[in-house]
């Protein structure tokens, strides 16, 4: 069973439909004790950075998150979360992972937000949230802010002289800016992958 962190996401149904067609079973919940006791979680999200965090404060989620020690999984704004601040709205965020996130430099001819299909590098396969991944994949992108590269990185892409985390783990927390769930088969992979850590 996986555990969705009701975290005021607006890709829920999408999520929900992805784990379905892979055969795993999901649960979409804002209950702190049910969350603890979950063998996987994922924490999804769209929207902006301070109000997502601001929900999370809210609903008393973001010390329960922080406290998990199974397998924890972000989507999009939800890998953000796991970071120590972001730029977008100036918000501190969960803390997990030690880099900040920031927005994409403007520049000529480029468009913001970065959309749409783009290939990821593996700097480490072996890791099980990669297996069955060919050694690049293309996958689905939405996002106008992100985390850089660093040890935490597992994936990275890059947009125009932009390089940034595309996959990321830190302990038992990680996650993917793109989206999995319209990524066709190889984000069916991932999230096939996690939902057997």
């Amino acid at each position: 069973m996986i555990t969705i962190v009701e975290s005021g996401g607006a890709n829920i149904s999408s999520i929900l439909f992805a784990l379905e067609r892979i055969g795993a079973k999901a649960e979409w919940t804002a209950d702190p004790d049910k969350i603890a006791k979950s063998a996987r979680v994922m924490l999804p999200g769209v929207g902006a950075a301070r109000d997502a965090m601001e929900q999370m404060r809210a609903k008393e989620l973001d010390q329960c998150v922080k406290s998990l020690t199974c397998p924890v999984f972000g989507i999009c704004l939800g890998v953000q979360m796991l970071f120590e601040h972001s730029e977008e709205g100036n918000a501190d965020m969960l803390g997990i992972i030690p880099a900040k996130v920031r927005k994409f430099d403007k520049e000529e001819g480029k468009t913001i937000p970065h959309m749409g299909w783009n290939n990821v590098s593996f700097s480490d396969p072996k890791h099980p949230l990669l297996t069955g991944m060919r050694e690049e994949e293309y996958f689905y992108f939405v996002h106008s802010y992100f985390a850089p590269v660093g040890e935490y990185t597992l994936g990275a892409c890059t947009y125009f002289s932009n390089d940034f985390s595309a996959i990321v783990a830190q302990d038992n927390f990680m996650g993917c800016q793109f989206h999995p769930e319209r990524s066709g088969p190889a984000g069916s992979q991932i999230l096939e992958n996690f939902s057997k850590l």
